[in-house]
């Protein structure tokens, strides 16, 4: 398999997902592109950056394979060394596929999360490199997990 790029992937759902990655990606130096789906706003959210759209299979089961193919597309094309998520549950392909290819993933869960996890942070936990949460009480769940405080 060819090296990996110095690249960053920010996957996260359209929405306020989205509106935290591009906080916690901004000053970043590195390349980096975004993987999402698309909303009415998100071409203007992300305009001038490099970015993609899959499909959200959130409300539909049997359009998780179309993500997974999507997303195994988008990563061979890029082959990003790191990757960041901020959830939701269409990031999970991205996620562990670059697990699989041996990115680094940086998880941080969602600043509306402040008492119960996501499902997607409980998934993504164990396979993360760094795991980030905005509130404290979340440190009981995730005891490897950096305090982080609120990205807003």
């Amino acid at each position: 398999m060819p090296k990996k790029n110095n690249i960053l992937c920010v996957v996260c759902s359209a929405g306020g997902h989205l509106t935290e990655a591009l906080i916690a990606v901004d000053g970043v130096n590195f390349p980096k592109y975004y993987v999402t789906y698309k909303l009415p706003h998100t071409d203007q959210s992300l305009a001038d950056l490099d970015y993609f759209y899959v499909t959200n299979p959130h409300s539909n089961l049997f359009k998780y394979p179309i993500n997974i193919l999507q997303s195994l597309r988008i990563y061979f094309k890029k082959r990003p060394k790191y990757i960041l998520s901020t959830g939701s549950g269409m990031t999970i392909a991205t996620c562990l596929i670059g697990k699989l290819f041996n990115s680094k993933l940086i998880y941080i869960e969602t600043g509306a999360r402040v008492y119960t996890p996501s499902k997607t942070g409980r998934l993504l936990y164990n396979f993360s490199d760094l795991f980030i949460v905005q509130w404290k009480p979340l440190l009981k769940f995730f005891p490897r997990a950096v305090f982080g405080g609120l990205l807003f």
